[in-house]
């Protein structure tokens, strides 16, 4: 049976969402803590990867279990999804696992649902503030230099007329396309001196959100105009873009199934 397990976490002291050699990073923490629990070698398969230090409100990973029971076994006797739907699972995997990650639900999904590829559509925030605060400096970027969040959003709206995102792309990966389908990106002020950006799109290339940023605030500081910013795009080259920003104020905030009714 295939399960969908809802989470979030504080991205600060891990290398990443994905398992890497001598480091610490978030699916090596989740699978260990499940294969303890369930007593088999459990393997979680993300919505995606989140970059080191990179903060998550809603992840979603999917994981497969049966308990060592045929299928129609299952069927007669269903334990697994009585033991892993119930909150008493959730509950222990939360002692479990350290504090900075932390499950909300874990739910059964039909066989060919898949946490990355049934996905519709991601959402990302990404903060930045304009005044020193020692309580936002983990999640939060300090700009020190004042922005023009007007020009800043026509440029973020010009991005929608677009598909090809290679210049704001991390180069050397393996993806087959670096196509994406933007749905939304605007910023919004959300107390004083504090800022938030929001960008919707089926998928994200690796680093793009934070390479997106980065070109839009040299907007705001008047070192680029929207029309350089179409430019950037249709250059296709990632040294055109901007300087990527710190990873601290990124958080991946929503992903959506079609075939499912999640909520935020």
């Amino acid at each position: 049976m295939r399960f969908f397990i809802t989470f979030s976490y504080d991205g600060t002291r891990y290398h990443g969402w994905q398992i890497q050699p001598n480091a610490d990073t978030v699916q090596q923490c989740l699978q260990e803590a499940l294969s303890t629990l369930l007593r088999q070698p459990i393997e979680v398969v993300g919505a995606g990867r989140t970059d080191t230090g990179v903060h998550a409100r809603r992840m979603v990973a999917h994981f497969d279990w049966t308990d060592g029971q045929s299928d129609s076994q299952i069927l007669q006797n269903p334990r697994p999804h009585d033991l892993i739907a119930s909150n008493n699972l959730t509950y222990k995997l939360n002692k479990l696992l350290p504090r900075d990650i932390a499950v909300q639900d874990i739910r059964p999904v039909p066989e060919d649902m898949h946490a990355r590829f049934s996905a519709t559509s991601r959402t990302y925030h990404y903060y930045i503030h304009t005044h020193k605060d020692p309580f936002m400096q983990a999640y939060s970027w300090q700009v020190p230099f004042n922005l023009d969040f007007g020009a800043m959003n026509e440029a973020a709206k010009a991005l929608l007329e677009y598909k090809d995102f290679t210049s704001f792309s991390k180069m050397g990966t393996d993806v087959k396309t670096n196509l994406c389908d933007l749905m939304e990106a605007h910023w919004d002020e959300v107390g004083e001196g504090r800022w938030r950006f929001t960008i919707t799109a089926n998928r994200f290339l690796r680093n793009m959100v934070r390479a997106i940023v980065g070109t839009l605030v040299e907007v705001g500081r008047g070192r680029l105009s929207v029309d350089d910013v179409r430019r950037i795009v249709l250059a296709k080259d990632r040294c055109q873009a901007g300087e990527s920003v710190p990873a601290c104020g990124l958080f991946l905030v929503d992903i959506r199934y079609e075939a499912l009714c999640h909520k935020s």
